[in-house]
């Protein structure tokens, strides 16, 4: 199933402060537990995951150094700010609103069976 691109574009500032909020990352790491997280329906590139990662930066969601990597190569990490915490927070609950209104309109078209017919996701 492919999954639109408003709809990828609009859940992935969550995603990734979500993800940060379980503890610093780096970008193929961050890219990896995306496809985890979404039983490998979410593919997303670098040219996707980088420049919200820039923008989550610039606004002082995100803190980032350089390390190195098992090999020796740097690598930049990232990790959530204070200001990062709360927006992620309050992304959460907007999210959750979201997710009850659309559980209730899809339960109501299949009769009242909650999330007929949704794909059921892997992973933790």
């Amino acid at each position: 199933m492919k999954i639109g691109k408003d709809l990828v574009a609009a859940a992935a500032t969550p995603m990734v402060l979500g993800i940060l909020a379980d503890g610093e990352s780096y970008g193929y790491a961050i890219l990896q537990r995306v496809g985890e997280l979404s039983g490998g329906e979410l593919e997303w590139s670098d040219g996707m995951l980088y420049p919200l990662l820039h923008r989550l930066e610039r606004v002082g969601h995100v803190e980032s150094s350089w390390g190195a990597s098992p090999s020796g190569r740097p690598r930049k990490h990232y990790r959530l700010s204070a200001s990062g915490r709360a927006a992620f927070a309050e992304q959460r609950q907007q999210w959750a609103v979201v997710s009850r209104a659309l559980q209730r309109v899809w339960s109501d078209r299949d009769g009242g069976t909650d999330f007929a017919g949704a794909p059921a996701f892997g992973g933790a």
